[in-house]
């Protein structure tokens, strides 16, 4: 009987979690505009292909038929490809609605280009006016002023060593990689070496203080290692886009370029 309970219970657990994690997930859709909008406009595509069959030939119907199974197995197979290979689920997200938004315009400039035109102009509103949220997790980092991040380098603090991610929300390239550097922070992070992040994009001016031309924030973001206030290392995602021959920067990068795994050996060891 307590075995029949017990069961009875973890199921409703895990129920409640999967109840839970939808809830999650809905909210996240309804309260975000970027999310929002793709939903609404991927799926106006159901009402208007219902719409559409009554109106086009029977061989038309049937071309159309075939281009919308080609689409959705191509989707499936380069979506699977990005889930594994992406490191973040931000780029997956954003990778996903960029090849969903091509299949959708293809498929409906098969039906009518005027339709077509309806899902460019669509995706050109919600372009302009809607941004992908970044990652919202804070992990051990430290969101600083550049004022705060001048006065910890050159007043001195407990920790040796800084590495500073410079970003600004608004850019595509730093909200596709705002999930990776809270994570190295909680993996990396000791007495030795802090982690920290400035948005110059509401402090563009202060750029130049650490060495950088801002030209665009396109640019963004860079990351520099700082010893005793001194700054020994450098990575950008333009330098890394000059010499790797992968579109954006992950964690291995960071790790492989500021040698972490070798700062964190030196911290155990009392080095």
């Amino acid at each position: 009987m307590s075995r029949k309970s017990s069961r009875s219970s973890s199921s409703v657990e895990r129920d409640g979690d999967l109840i839970d994690f939808v809830a999650r997930i809905w909210n996240k859709t309804a309260s975000e505009p970027y999310y929002l909008l793709h939903f609404l406009v991927f799926f106006s595509y159901i009402p208007i292909r219902f719409s559409a069959a009554g109106v086009l030939s029977p061989s038309r119907s049937g071309t159309l038929l075939i281009r919308e199974i080609q689409a959705v197995v191509a989707f499936c197979i380069l979506t699977v490809i990005k889930l594994v290979r992406e490191e973040t689920w931000e780029t997956f997200i954003a990778n996903t609605f960029f090849f969903a938004k091509i299949f959708l315009a293809a498929i409906a400039f098969v039906m009518d280009y005027h339709v077509a035109l309806w899902y460019t102009l669509a995706f050109l509103v919600i372009y302009l006016s809607a941004q992908q949220p970044p990652h919202e997790g804070l992990g051990d980092l430290n969101h600083l002023t550049p004022l705060q991040l001048e006065t910890l380098l050159t007043e001195g603090n407990m920790s040796r060593f800084w590495l500073v991610e410079f970003r600004a929300s608004s850019v595509s390239s730093c909200i596709r990689t705002s999930s990776f550097f809270p994570e190295l922070s909680i993996t990396y992070s000791n007495k030795r070496l802090s982690f920290g992040t400035v948005d110059l994009g509401l402090f563009p001016n202060a750029a130049e203080k650490f060495g950088i031309s801002l030209d665009s924030l396109n640019q963004l973001p860079i990351y520099k290692l700082f010893d005793n206030g001194t700054e020994v290392s450098s990575l950008s995602e333009v330098d890394f886009e000059t010499y790797i021959l992968s579109p954006s920067l992950t964690k291995k990068h960071l790790c492989r370029h500021f040698e972490l795994d070798k700062l964190l050996l030196d911290y155990v060891n009392g080095k």
